[in-house]
């Protein structure tokens, strides 16, 4: 029997992998986090008999009594107090960071759906899993292709990575096309089922910016062996380039409970719901290059991971402020790659020695975010 800590339990990816630890008899959760939705917290430890729950929104927690872990400082008791065998950490953005290194530093293995985990914090979260012991099981669909397909290959053979993009709803248009799109448009994506923030984020490619970064981190590759193609029906996951020349690739519908269940089971493989890929039923397997001039937070994030120190934690930082003003109409979406590229180049991205250091760096970056999108705005 496995225990699972389950962080973002009322989120997307939480709540399909509950339903897999509810099907599955070999694991079972202990434990639960959510952001301010206690109603639906309540409901998912009733489901399934877990007693140890946290709100990380203070001001949720203090409604809701019955919820004595509140705040940062709650999750990160709940995470040590759980004694899980596996941490999901599919908390949105940068709050999950502390998470992370909690996790990994009490030895847990870390099934990881946070990546900006490791855009803002990959040194210190590497660090962490060596000092710990705990693996880092990778649940973003890419990453966890590109996990299974590099899996006992000796680094040596091993020619370059590819992460697939579908494109998002805006695939096709050109930068003037992208002036006027609203929010309601960004997140109507055309293959994959989502929160809004990373549905933002792959409208705009960002996604498979942060994606870019994180892969840089887990696979100890080097940026320019890491490439990224549009590929729209989001079928192939990740291909492996070999030094022999030939390239193994990843398959599968795109469900995001094979990922969770895949990790959550590590290294067993389990049955999951999802159909079989029918190649018999017309198969399109087409890829391009990225368009960096209509999407240029891909460039960006690229970029920053190749300046390294303190860069990613910027460009991450200022783009969460950036997707939520879009999300709340406060900024036009090609603002976004505005606000991201403004903070990167306002920002003196010095090397963090500690998690002090870098926190004070991602709040720098949230308030010259937060400045360029008012000067935007106005």
């Amino acid at each position: 029997m496995k225990t699972v800590a389950v962080l973002g339990a009322t989120g997307s990816i939480g709540t399909q992998a509950l339903e897999i630890i509810g099907d599955h008899p070999g694991l079972r959760a202990v434990a639960l986090s959510a952001h301010r939705d206690a109603a639906s917290l309540a409901a998912l430890a009733a489901r399934h008999d877990v007693s140890l729950v946290a709100l990380t929104d203070a001001d949720a927690a203090r409604s809701a009594p019955d919820i004595p872990l509140a705040g940062e400082q709650g999750l990160l008791e709940l995470v040590r107090r759980s004694d899980a065998d596996i941490v999901l950490n599919a908390i949105v953005g940068a709050a999950g960071l502390r998470a992370t290194l909690a996790a990994l530093e009490a030895g847990a293995d870390l099934a990881l759906a946070n990546k900006e985990s490791l855009v803002a914090g990959g040194e210190l979260a590497t660090a962490a899993g060596r000092k710990g012991g705990g693996r880092i099981l990778p649940v973003d669909s890419e990453h966890s292709a590109a996990f299974q397909l590099l899996e006992g290959r000796e680094p040596e053979t091993i020619h370059s990575l590819v992460l697939t993009a579908s494109g998002g709803p805006f695939r096709g248009r050109t930068r003037l096309d992208l002036a006027g799109v609203n929010a309601g448009e960004a997140l109507a994506h055309p293959t994959w089922n989502m929160g809004p923030k990373i549905t933002v984020d792959s409208a705009t490619l960002m996604n498979k910016g942060l994606e870019l970064i994180e892969a840089h981190f887990l696979f100890d590759l080097p940026y320019e062996r890491i490439e990224v193609v549009v590929h729209p029906t989001s079928v192939v996951h990740a291909l492996v380039r070999l030094r022999d020349g030939a390239a193994l690739a990843h398959l599968g519908y795109p469900d995001m409970r094979v990922p969770i269940s895949y990790a959550l089971t590590f290294p067993d493989r389990a049955e999951t719901p999802i159909e079989p890929l029918d190649l018999a039923a017309g198969l399109i397997l087409e890829f391009t290059a990225p368009d960096e001039e209509a999407f240029p937070c891909l460039a960006l994030a690229r970029a920053a991971g190749e300046a390294g120190r303190t860069a990613p934690c910027v460009l991450n930082a200022a783009n969460e402020v950036a997707v939520s003003a879009f999300l709340d109409g406060r900024l036009p979406f090609l603002g976004i790659a505005e606000v991201v590229e403004g903070t990167l180049n306002a920002t003196d991205t010095a090397a963090a020695h500690d998690l002090d250091e870098l926190v004070a760096m991602d709040a720098e970056a949230r308030k010259t975010a937060a400045a360029l999108t008012r000067q935007l705005v106005h």
